[in-house]
């Protein structure tokens, strides 16, 4: 076990920009504001170990470059993937995979004994697992997503889970949306994911 140099909870962010994004999008036409929600996981006294945010790019297009400095002056290490293509449909269609699952679990394994709590920001059921794994080891889980878009196993199976847009300032300011144009930038063409068990509406 690593020597503790503080005595205040230690906590670890771990972001899905690309589901955090997407939700935002498609339920409240906003922009998730990452400073907030930062704030809102070391808030209660929590000191800060390591916040990840993870960003799927498309090959050599440079227009995430902006948001990606952006999200490393907030305090995030950025992890970075490119999309390559899993299949083309009968009809032609390309389908992209670009997905973070196995390095956002190996990320909370290597930084388990240095945590008390884990923050997930993403909705995606198949964490459950490693969720259950680490409060199986005496660690606060915690989620911040989308009910809309978060499985309803991963809202009963952790200890904690907030409703983005219920964290105070969790969306950019409209005015500001349209002088961003770089948060498009994660924008991502078909992915081959999982279905979403959705949490019913409260």
């Amino acid at each position: 076990m690593p020597q503790r140099l503080s005595l205040k909870p230690q906590v670890g962010i771990f972001v899905d920009t690309q589901n955090l994004y997407h939700s935002a999008r498609d339920y409240y036409q906003r922009t998730v504001n990452f400073e907030s929600l930062l704030r809102y996981g070391t808030a209660d006294n929590r000191e800060l170990f390591r916040a990840i945010s993870y960003v799927v790019e498309r090959e050599a297009d440079t227009s995430a470059w902006p948001f990606i400095y952006k999200l490393s002056t907030l305090g995030y290490k950025v992890r970075r993937m490119t999309l390559q293509v899993h299949h083309t449909t009968d009809a032609g269609k390309i389908i992209w995979e670009g997905n973070w699952d196995f390095g956002i679990v190996a990320d909370m394994v290597r930084l388990m004994d240095h945590l008390d709590v884990i923050v997930l920001g993403s909705g995606d059921g198949d964490f459950l697992d490693i969720a259950e794994v680490l409060m199986e080891r005496g660690k606060r889980v915690e989620v911040i997503a989308f009910k809309e878009t978060t499985a309803q196993k991963l809202i009963d199976g952790v200890d904690k889970f907030t409703h983005l847009p219920d964290i105070e300032g969790a969306f950019m300011p409209t005015r500001e949306k349209a002088a961003a144009p770089e948060m498009a930038a994660l924008e991502t063409p078909a992915l081959e994911t999982p279905e979403v068990e959705a949490a019913p509406a409260v």
